[in-house]
């Protein structure tokens, strides 16, 4: 049968540190969301994936970069202090907070500082990966998955290099995704009665890394889109996600959820959670369902451990 896999894209304020302003909601409260999340996961022992910007294995940093070949504005708001001071910046212990639950989660890498993959050289890629690997080595992690930053997917070749086995890939897309038909679907909430969300398969690329492609972003419907199909009925991504699930326990593939833990800044946020994963558990305990991580899924797609190859510069 198939399988279920929750990714997590894990940034504090680092997915927002390249925009002119930062959504002061989803910063302020992106640390207590993260905690309040692996309680929900340990309630229902659901493993995820916690893709973790690498500076946030750090408890402190001189915020000096130098040796990074980025441009030299890139850290600039990298206050260069400590985790105890500036919280939106260091989560060491946030990372202790995963290591330490019940559920048997899976560290992996969002970036170093979250750049976008698709549109840096080699040698930054390059020195992102290094920085990644080096931090978690310190915490005794590999780096085996890697989520790219807003699903820009780049520098495969690099991530080989130093020994990753997965990927998420991007999202099949399907009618209602484009369009003002599309558009016009989801604003009545019509996706989530009609269609189950997609299952994927994930392969082998050519450099040796699975894809692992998403199905579903957790938090792809809000705004008044969300809050007018609530007035008349269910929550919409709920029903999506049910949806997924039930499919997933009776065909072969995986269904791949998704979301940012900064995502959650309102109780009904956390309600939509609590609902899925108590969805998820229910239909695992009476079906062959399984619920994996990203590098479990590689894992059953490789015959073989990827042997680590040396690091690589620009070409």
């Amino acid at each position: 049968m198939g399988s279920v896999v929750l990714s997590l894209d894990a940034e504090l304020a680092w997915g927002f540190h390249d925009r002119e302003r930062m959504p002061a909601d989803r910063v302020a409260t992106a640390r207590e969301s993260w905690l309040r999340l692996l309680e929900l996961f340990d309630d229902y022992d659901v493993p995820a994936t916690w893709a973790v910007v690498g500076h946030l294995l750090l408890d402190s940093c001189d915020g000096d970069h130098a040796d990074h070949p980025v441009a030299d504005d890139w850290f600039e708001r990298d206050p260069g202090t400590w985790e105890g001071r500036d919280e939106q910046w260091y989560g060491s212990k946030l990372v202790d907070a995963i290591e330490n639950a019940d559920a048997d989660h899976e560290v992996g890498c969002h970036t170093f500082s979250h750049v976008e993959m698709r549109s840096v050289s080699r040698e930054v890629a390059s020195a992102e990966m290094r920085e990644c690997v080096e931090r978690s080595e310190e915490r005794g992690l590999s780096v085996d998955s890697v989520v790219f930053p807003r699903n820009y997917v780049g520098h495969r070749d690099v991530l080989a290099a130093y020994g990753v086995k997965c990927y998420r890939g991007t999202q099949p897309r399907r009618w209602y995704d484009r369009g003002v038909l599309g558009s016009a679907a989801k604003l009545l909430g019509w996706p989530s009665k009609a269609v189950s969300p997609t299952l994927v398969t994930p392969e082998e690329d050519e450099y040796g890394l699975v894809n692992v492609p998403a199905s579903l972003y957790l938090f792809c419907f809000e705004g008044r889109a969300r809050a007018a199909a609530e007035r008349v009925g269910d929550d919409p991504i709920v029903s999506m996600a049910k949806r997924g699930i039930d499919r997933a326990s009776t065909e072969d593939g995986v269904f791949h959820m998704w979301l940012h833990p900064n995502n959650l800044t309102e109780e009904r946020d956390f309600e939509r959670m609590e609902a899925i994963l108590e969805h998820l558990a229910a239909v695992r305990e009476t079906t062959p369902l399984s619920v994996e991580t990203m590098d479990s899924v590689a894992a059953d797609i490789k015959d073989d451990e990827p042997l680590p190859r040396e690091p690589i510069g620009p070409r």
